[in-house]
């Protein structure tokens, strides 16, 4: 799948030529006209009432000239009262029609527009969500938020903006070019003649603009991201740490400079778009004068015809020219809808079972067992896991250690159904994982890892959100297992106390412990701790150990380790090397053996005796 930068090229608001990314993304993913169609048949009805809608508004404001006519060669000159009362209330009517007519369009085109953009929005953020973790790895965050936002943000333009408008500009225009033909054919065939210079001048100045605004674009867009990367709480960590604040600080007033000499450079083109603008609506009109002054191409023109023309003719200037840009329009449209779709085509890697088995879960023991098991990454030369035969029974606690790459974490995650074996399979009291629902997986296995993700939230929220209907004295119980409960309470506001960015009102302890209390709330029957205290010092380790030893009670634990002194007490432990189990025994038979768990424990300076 192709990925393409955060925000995947300009909406269809943004108009002039065909930008090379929308063209190129219909290229590789090309959508079909009959399944954008299918997002919108729901409201076929609200959509045949919007265009019925914007065909009568055009139609009923094409009156306006002829009311103008007959008031200006007739009511007025005759003094005829009642002639210019039903003109100047027809004229009044009118606009109110119009004014009513286009709120109503608006109304119902928004409300079908929010209603598409809602369904598509979550049914995107509902399949991401079932993606597996290679996605994530694979794609930045950046194109995933882009996609959820400005993408099916851009789609509510599609309809209430860009198809309207086109329906309104193609009515409008129509609907003028009769009028114009009805009032005078003669200044009709003059504008024939007219027009297409005038357009030609504006688009011209109008794409000079659109470039310093798409380079200006581009540069507040490097400008943005300077800012999140300078003054997030890790950037500003990351440039006190290494002294690059100087450097940073140049490099933002460099940019700061080039968007100051390109703002220069918009308000001159914008200056020169609006003059064009200006002398094209005063040259036109001028022309029209001019012919229908003249006693050889006037043919008895009256004043009122020549008034209500040469209106007619400005009323058509602006939706001509937004006509000539429907196919930049249209292609950014179906690039938004390209885009979407193709998230929502990507194949669920992790997806529910087509028969689930449903077991009862407090009456789980927790046995797990690894059935030649073996794991294959897409693109990798060798597998990740090789022929992996383990069983660990109910209640008991095996280690996983070796080296980095060794398949530790790969084999832990399989667990919690992080991944799927390629071959094999993983069971749960002799079920494979993947005949279990989804959900049923998540309440039996808990996982608690080195990386600790904390939401800007309170304390409180961070631990309900593993378990949303759980009481106040199941969080504090939770608390007080994982031995942090002490430190909530002497916060300011308690378990209130809000947690800030990512956690950093913590210390990596703390929130290793507010992980856990987290994970044990949900009194999962397994539990996987994936080097749950490698990054910490041997204080903070040591309080992080004694909340995973109350974890470990009357649980399933597989401790995947760095540090082997942690795993001394284990049932068993396992020695992987490139995927496979090497060696497998408590920690005084793998010493004894002086094999590769002796080897990496002399290597670690973490050898001990056999018998303390």
């Amino acid at each position: 799948m192709m990925h393409l930068p955060p925000g995947g090229g300009p909406g269809p608001g943004r108009r002039g030529k065909v930008d090379p990314l929308d063209r190129r993304q219909l290229q590789d993913s090309p959508v079909s006209l009959r399944r954008i169609g299918a997002l919108f048949a729901p409201y076929r009805w609200q959509i045949a009432l919007v265009v019925a809608l914007i065909v009568t508004s055009s139609v009923i404001s094409l009156a306006s000239p002829f009311l103008v006519r007959a008031a200006i060669d007739h009511a007025i000159p005759e003094q005829n009262v009642s002639l210019l009362l039903w003109v100047v209330a027809g004229m009044l009517a009118v606009t109110v029609a119009s004014s009513v007519l286009g709120v109503a369009q608006t109304w119902i085109s928004t409300t079908v527009g929010q209603r598409i953009m809602h369904g598509l929005r979550t049914r995107v953020f509902a399949h991401l969500q079932r993606q597996s973790l290679s996605f994530f790895t694979r794609t930045r965050g950046g194109e995933i938020q882009s996609r959820l936002t400005n993408d099916i943000g851009g789609m509510q333009n599609v309809v209430t903006s860009t198809a309207t408008s086109i329906a309104a500009n193609i009515t409008t225009v129509v609907g003028t070019a009769v009028a114009m033909a009805v009032l005078s054919w003669r200044l009709s065939l003059l504008s024939l003649v007219v027009l297409p210079p005038a357009i030609w001048l504006t688009r011209k100045v109008a794409l000079m603009r659109r470039e310093v605004t798409a380079r200006q674009q581009r540069r507040l867009a490097d400008m943005q991201t300077q800012i999140e990367e300078g003054l997030s709480i890790s950037g500003v960590l990351l440039s006190k740490t290494l002294g690059t604040g100087p450097s940073m600080s140049r490099r933002f007033a460099d940019t700061s400079a080039e968007l100051a000499d390109l703002e220069v450079h918009a308000q001159l083109s914008g200056r020169w778009r609006m003059a064009t603008m200006n002398i094209v609506f005063a040259a036109i009109p001028a022309v029209l004068y001019l012919v229908a002054g003249l006693p050889a191409t006037s043919g008895g023109m009256t004043i009122g015809t020549l008034v209500a023309f040469t209106g007619l003719q400005a009323a058509l200037f602006r939706p001509l020219m937004s006509l000539l840009d429907v196919g930049v329009s249209v292609t950014a449209s179906l690039a938004l809808f390209s885009r979407i779709f193709e998230y929502l085509d990507l194949i669920v890697e992790i997806d529910e079972p087509a028969d689930p088995v449903r077991l009862d879960l407090d009456r789980v023991a927790g046995a797990v067992r690894f059935e030649d098991v073996s794991l294959y990454y897409p693109g990798a030369d060798r597998p990740a896991l090789d022929h992996i035969d383990l069983d660990v029974p109910a209640g008991a606690q095996i280690a996983l250690v070796g080296e980095t790459g060794s398949g530790k974490t790969t084999l832990g995650s399989l667990v919690a159904r992080l991944h799927d074996p390629t071959t094999g399979r993983v069971t749960i009291d002799g079920v494979d994982l993947r005949d279990l629902p989804l959900s049923d997986v998540a309440a039996l296995v808990g996982v608690v890892s080195q990386e600790t993700y904390l939401l800007h939230a309170t304390v409180r929220e961070n631990l309900r959100y593993a378990k949303p209907d759980a009481t106040d004295a199941e969080i504090e119980d939770a608390a007080r297992a994982a031995q942090i409960h002490d430190l909530i309470v002497s916060l300011p506001d308690g378990y209130d106390t809000l947690v800030g960015a990512r956690g950093h009102r913590f210390s990596g302890g703390e929130k290793q412990r507010l992980a856990i209390a987290r994970t044990l709330l949900r009194d999962p029957r397994i539990l996987v701790l994936d080097e749950a205290t490698s990054a910490l010092d041997n204080e903070t380790e040591r309080a992080v150990q004694q909340a995973l030893d109350a974890a470990r009670r009357g649980r399933t634990t597989i401790t995947i380790a760095h540090r082997l002194s942690t795993v001394r007490a284990a049932d068993a432990i396992a020695v992987l090397d490139r995927g496979r189990i090497v060696e497998l025994g408590s920690h005084d038979e793998l010493l004894a053996r002086d094999g590769r768990y002796a080897e990496l424990a002399m290597r670690r300076d973490e050898r001990v005796t056999a018998v303390a």
